[in-house]
């Protein structure tokens, strides 16, 4: 199976060096548009899930989804001409290394074996909270982790690391890195997702994160244009608006794209975000041509592929189909993402060339710039290899780099204390509750009740390690940690979301940011509550009224 798909490989090199050869490359490129039909040509602005492990794994759910007797991945691709397939572990694809590597291969024979194009392969591989797929690859802490090492290598490294297994995989295409600045404490969408909640961090930060991806052979998504980080709402639940001024939002969120851009960024995604200040007509930035095209491209010069956030999203609720997907291309989209229906995304785009809405001249220009992407060669080994003990070092020196002690009154932890942990994450207070050779009581958002159960815990304890999640989100939290802190007793509040927590109990003597719960956050969390390594990171972003930025504890 190996050495086939190995050998193959050089003819589809091939395939690919016709469609990105530098040297009439322009030429070329249009020779190869020509001979497309109009339906190859709006299938490769298709990104779309698919149900299976493997691309003959046939199922009903990819037959409701493109209708009768499109039952396999492979079917879909081949049937719909689609350009890129999004991987999910809701949608079957992320089981394990070889499973996923053998899925890559087999979708990208079936679109080789269509159009002789190879197929655009992605996943949201950011790390942290948005983690697709789990060990044994070598996980990084996130990008708000990575940002309190204040060190913008430590983003270079994880991101090649994050690269290279991601291509042993078979997938071509990362949806990051995530350069939103993170200005607002309430975020729903970004929070640990963001360096930072200052430009400067964020570009910088950005910036590296781009260049480890290139190195690892990886194409990237800088998100989400024109920046999430002043909203409250996630565009998966809601709309989310922003009421910045346009000079406000050119000033702190643009930054970061602009600098991505100049250092290589291939794809941008476009976020569902209403800023009335860049476009008074109220269209989500996906859907809004001044956006899209006067200031993404015409302003900052980006002549790249440009995508939607996922075309699912609560967001784009009140909006038709037709809507959507015209309104995308329009404003200057490339690449629709996760379209409600393909089929009826499909036909929509024809019928509008066909009727002249559109004009097929614009469709080229999306695919012209789709096809400049795809210079990687499609094929890899069978097994892959990943977790390798340098990759599981990088990221786990990356973790124990960012832990953030801001009050340290009940650290280290003594030998011979009984220790409780307890709070939010099941698996969070599991592992931990391990690491230290703790008891464990998971309360997630506590009852009254199971806060009384916890407090009573406590006062059986010498310590009480707490670990909240974005708390501010959650009044069952703070209110479990007011209860403990009334005990009296020592109490450790370990945050492993967002470090502005504090804020939600300011009296609390100990608290130690980890900004994640990812295997090496917690490994390293551990180690500094036991007094075995220092906790050097530093606050990325403000917890206003008690810690600004750079702060350390110290």
């Amino acid at each position: 199976m190996t050495r086939r798909i190995l050998a193959l490989c050089s003819t589809v090199a091939l395939t690919v060096a016709s469609i990105a050869t530098p040297a009439g490359a322009h030429d070329e490129l249009g020779r190869r548009i020509a001979a497309m039909s109009l339906p190859e040509k709006v299938g490769q602005m298709i990104v779309s899930y698919v149900y299976g492990d493997s691309a003959t794994s046939a199922s009903a759910a990819n037959e409701a989804m493109f209708g009768p007797g499109v039952a396999t991945p492979a079917q879909a691709v081949e049937t719909y001409h689609l350009g890129g397939v999004i991987y999910f572990t809701w949608s079957g694809n992320l089981s394990n290394p070889p499973q996923i590597a053998g899925l890559s291969n087999g979708l990208q024979r079936a679109a080789l074996g269509d159009t002789g194009i190879p197929l655009q392969i992605s996943t949201d591989q950011e790390g942290g909270t948005v983690n697709r797929i789990g060990a044994p690859l070598a996980i990084s802490p996130g990008n708000m982790a990575i940002g309190a090492t204040f060190d913008p290598r430590t983003a270079h490294d994880a991101a090649k690391v994050s690269g290279a297994e991601l291509r042993a995989l078979g997938i071509t295409v990362t949806h990051a890195p995530v350069v939103d600045v993170n200005t607002n404490p309430r975020n729903a969408a970004d929070g640990v997702r963001a360096f930072s909640d200052r430009t400067a961090h964020v570009a910088a930060f950005g910036t590296a994160a781009e260049r480890g991806y290139r190195a690892a052979g990886i194409g990237t998504t800088a998100k989400h244009f024109p920046g999430l980080g002043d909203t409250t709402v996630n565009t998966d639940n809601g709309v989310a608006v922003t009421d910045q001024s346009r000079a406000e939002i050119l000033r702190t969120h643009v930054p970061p794209f602009r600098a991505v851009i100049a250092a290589g960024a291939q794809s941008i995604m476009a976020a569902h975000i209403v800023a009335p200040a860049l476009d008074p007509s109220g269209a989500p930035a996906s859907l809004s041509q001044p956006i899209i095209t006067g200031l993404l491209r015409e302003r900052l010069g980006f002549n790249g592929v440009v995508v939607t956030d996922a075309l699912e999203a609560a967001a784009l609720e009140d909006y038709t189909d037709e809507e959507v997907i015209l309104g995308a291309v329009r404003a200057g989209v490339d690449q629709l993402l996760m379209p409600r229906s393909v089929p009826g995304a499909i036909r929509i785009l024809l019928d509008a060339v066909a009727s002249g809405q559109l004009s097929e001249r614009r469709i080229d220009q999306s695919v012209r710039r789709i096809l400049k992407t795809k210079t990687t060669r499609p094929y890899v080994s069978e097994p892959p290899a990943v977790g390798t003990p340098a990759a599981l070092t990088t990221m786990s020196g990356i973790a124990r780099r960012s832990i953030t002690t801001l009050r340290s009154a009940a650290l280290p932890l003594r030998p011979g204390q009984k220790v409780l942990v307890t709070g939010w994450g099941a698996t969070t207070t599991t592992t931990l509750a391990t690491a230290l050779g703790a008891t464990r009581l998971y309360t997630g958002s506590p009852s009254d009740a199971l806060i009384a159960q916890a407090v009573a815990a406590a006062g059986e304890a010498d310590v009480t390690v707490v670990t909240t999640f974005n708390a501010w989100s959650d009044p069952t939290q703070p209110r479990l940690v007011a209860a403990l802190l009334a005990t009296g007793k020592p109490i450790v509040v370990a945050a492993v979301g967002t470090p502005y927590d504090l804020a939600s109990f300011p009296s609390a003597k100990t608290f130690v940011a980890a900004y994640g719960y990812q295997p090496p956050s917690l490994a390293a969390l551990a180690a500094v509550l036991r007094g075995e390594a220092p906790a050097p990171g530093r606050l990325p972003v403000t917890i206003e009224g008690l810690y600004p930025y750079g702060s350390d504890g110290r």
